[in-house]
């Protein structure tokens, strides 16, 4: 336990800064969009910002189901989230059916084996809430292949009808990309399954189905990217509020001669004389090392007082070199605090930085970051 009179400062090398009520405006919003219920998909930590506060704010402001990828990540779920509806995408693995039965949690079934499984479970007196059906219509990953999810659905008294189908999903492959043709053929493919089960809800758009034309709502929708502050309409204005901010703290500054080598391997050369600082943060905390800025290539960069500052050399585990020459001397100094995710460093903008997505920045947010949610 840390010393009562230490100040956060000292303890931690960055501050993660989670705003709650942008995240349950972000849900509200997509709800609002789809003229239905909109659920909430927070599987992997609800995408880094913690399951317990994110599945908290959103149950508190009238989420009625989650999504999420595990059972361990469902029961932390259930623990906040008593009278929710809690899907595992992740589906059922074997002879896990006791485990969702004790929890009250709802497979997502994507296998014959997994229908089997969980019907012959609930024959046998179990109590279990009912499960959801995922029918495979572009991924070639989890769920039934659409003719296998007619013929069943066409049963009515067969294994469907055993297994207690509450819900009837797929999933996009490329909803991002409104101009995709593979959209257009899921959708079609979708409605000839949700047609089979009239009687059971259905669910096929994710963050950015809500903003594909001609697809339907369905009963339920299953935003996730989206509501944590993610651009589900890439190339275009972000519709959503920004969730997350992180800031790191300078911990020392120096400068540097022309030809001076910096970082591991020499992978950067200062080109004349510089100005350096480096930032108490690193890979260990989530920031990818494809953000290395070096001879070669670009990466990523921090916000000094509005002012774009760099990465130099390669992401260490702890640690990250940054070019201040352009920044304000008084604002770029020890103890300073930087911007890594914040204003123009959107979600999509420090992926890009990084040679990677969104989505990957935000799942790696680390667990050495001071925490501090804010609304909610």
């Amino acid at each position: 336990m840390m010393p009562a009179d230490l100040p956060d400062s000292a303890a931690f090398g960055a501050t993660l800064t989670i705003d709650l009520d942008a995240l349950i405006s972000n849900w509200r919003l997509l709800g609002k969009r789809a003229g239905t219920e909109a659920s909430a998909v927070v599987k992997a930590d609800a995408y880094g910002i913690g399951i317990e506060p994110a599945v908290t704010a959103l149950a508190k402001a009238g989420c009625k189901s989650f999504f999420v990828a595990h059972v361990s990540e469902a029961i932390r779920a259930r623990k906040v989230a008593p009278d929710a509806t809690i899907y595992v995408l992740n589906g059922l693995l074997p002879g896990a059916a006791e485990t969702f039965a004790a929890h009250g949690l709802s497979p997502v079934l994507g296998s014959h084996e997994e229908l089997l499984e969980w019907a012959s479970f609930r024959q046998t007196g179990a109590q279990v809430r009912p499960a959801a059906l995922h029918v495979d219509t572009a991924m070639n990953r989890l769920g039934l292949w659409p003719g296998e999810g007619l013929n069943l659905a066409r049963e009515r008294s067969g294994v469907i009808a055993a297994a207690g189908i509450g819900l009837v999903m797929s999933h996009f492959a490329s909803s991002e990309v409104e101009t995709d043709p593979a959209n257009a053929r899921q959708i079609a493919a979708f409605a000839e399954i949700a047609a089979a089960l009239p009687e059971v809800p259905a669910s096929l758009k994710n963050s950015s189905g809500h903003f594909l034309k001609d697809c339907p709502s369905y009963q339920l929708t299953r935003p996730g990217y989206a509501l944590y502050g993610g651009n589900p309409t890439p190339g275009q204005p972000n519709p959503m509020k920004p969730v997350v901010g992180l800031e790191a703290t300078i911990i020392q500054t120096r400068e540097v001669e022309a030809g001076t080598q910096v970082g591991y391997n020499g992978r950067w050369t200062a080109k004349g004389k510089r100005k350096l600082a480096t930032i108490c943060l690193g890979y260990a905390d989530g920031y990818p090392r494809n953000g290395s800025w070096t001879d070669t290539s670009t990466g990523g960069s921090v916000l000094i007082d509005g002012v774009s500052c760099p990465f130099v050399g390669s992401v260490s585990m702890d640690l990250i070199i940054i070019d201040v020459t352009d920044a304000p001397a008084d604002a770029a100094k020890r103890g300073a605090s930087v911007t890594l995710i914040g204003g123009p460093l959107d979600l999509e903008t420090v992926g890009g930085g990084a040679k990677t997505i969104g989505y990957e920045i935000l799942t790696s947010l680390g667990r050495r970051y001071q925490r501090r949610y804010i609304g909610g």
